[in-house]
């Protein structure tokens, strides 16, 4: 099994959401993750908190403060998720713990940064999101605003980009002896989730609006519809071969006569769709495209994506203590197995 982060290790303030967040993907690469906890508070449970070693310290008290910056001062990188001078005030700010490390990367979790006119006022990721575009532009035409859980804001552009920015800066320290602090703000990094869709924007390709768009749910050949069943399909054939797939699969051949991307003819087509679509059930559409290049596939629940044949075939996700998890992600494949059947672990 590879292990790309063996032999690193990390120092981890516990928190809520983006930094365990963090710590679970370096934990599961490889790397040894200790976890500093409350005193007398629970240990940190849940999937976010696989693969840690944990400690319990009173961080108001200076012998606590010490044994945590004994911890550090082996460390490879610092991870914490506190509002901007909490580890400061606490005496573990990044001058304190670059004393006793320079090459120590230093790994900062927030919502709005380190500085800037928001960077001390209380927020959640539905605040970081609406400042940077993404929030306004998800749900339908004429509709609200959409929340798209707190995938954008903590785990997409924060948790995931915390990791990525300790691993680059950890890169750096090895080859320059110097650490860094990694400001990793939420704000941030929903924005530049959002780089291809303010691309498009510049372009005059993407009007500022909900639901008009090609990946927004305003193109027919890229969005969901319900079934017979009241459950739905997801249906994504931009390519002109795979709409021309889809289009057969549901016999509408004579729409294929209309432009694809002529936006005037979108609400006629998304008609038809919706009115075949919601003649079978669900898993009828699934079967009748399976093995196809239609871009078709059953919207599944949290308690039947863990058993897609697909998922199980590959473990993507794991049971237990009764429940489902999914599993560490991106694979890291020896080459010899490249060509051939992945270990489920690796």
């Amino acid at each position: 099994m590879i292990k790309p982060l063996e032999g690193v290790t990390v120092v981890e303030f516990a928190g809520l959401g983006p930094a365990p967040f963090c710590g679970m993907l370096l934990a599961q690469m490889g790397a040894r993750v200790i976890c500093i906890g409350r005193e007398g508070a629970p240990p940190p449970a849940g999937p976010l908190a696989r693969g840690r070693e944990y400690i319990a310290l009173d961080l108001k008290r200076g012998e606590h403060v010490a044994r945590a910056l004994d911890l550090v001062a082996s460390a490879d990188a610092l991870i914490e998720g506190l509002r901007p001078g909490v580890m400061e005030r606490l005496g573990l700010g990044p001058q304190v713990c670059r004393a006793r490390r320079a090459p120590l990367v230093y790994g900062r979790m927030t919502g709005w940064g380190q500085n800037g006119p928001l960077a001390h006022t209380a927020g959640h990721d539905i605040n970081y999101i609406a400042i940077s575009g993404a929030l306004h532009a998800v749900g339908l035409a004429g509709g609200d605003p959409v929340v798209p859980l707190n995938l954008v804001g903590d785990f997409g552009g924060g948790g995931m980009l915390l990791a990525f920015g300790v691993v680059a800066a950890i890169l750096r320290a090895r080859a320059t002896g110097e650490g860094c602090v990694v400001d990793a703000a939420m704000t941030d990094g929903a924005a530049m989730l959002m780089s291809m869709m303010y691309g498009f924007y510049a372009a005059g390709h993407w009007q500022d609006e909900r639901g008009v768009n090609l990946l927004d749910g305003g193109a027919p050949f890229y969005r969901t519809y319900r079934c017979a069943d009241n459950r739905w399909i997801a249906v994504g054939c931009i390519e002109p071969q795979f709409y021309t797939a889809f289009m057969k699969g549901i016999g509408a051949e004579d729409l294929l006569e209309l432009p694809q991307r002529e936006k005037a003819h979108w609400p006629r087509v998304q008609e038809r769709i919706a009115r075949t679509i919601a003649t079978r059930t669900r898993d009828e559409w699934a079967e009748r495209f399976a093995g196809s290049d239609a871009c078709v596939t059953p919207v599944l629940s949290l308690g039947e994506a863990p058993l897609h044949a697909h998922n199980t075939a590959r473990g993507t996700f794991v049971e237990a203590d009764g429940a489902w998890a999914p599993q560490c992600a991106p694979r890291f494949v020896r080459y010899a197995q490249a060509s051939g059947e992945v270990d489920k672990a690796t």
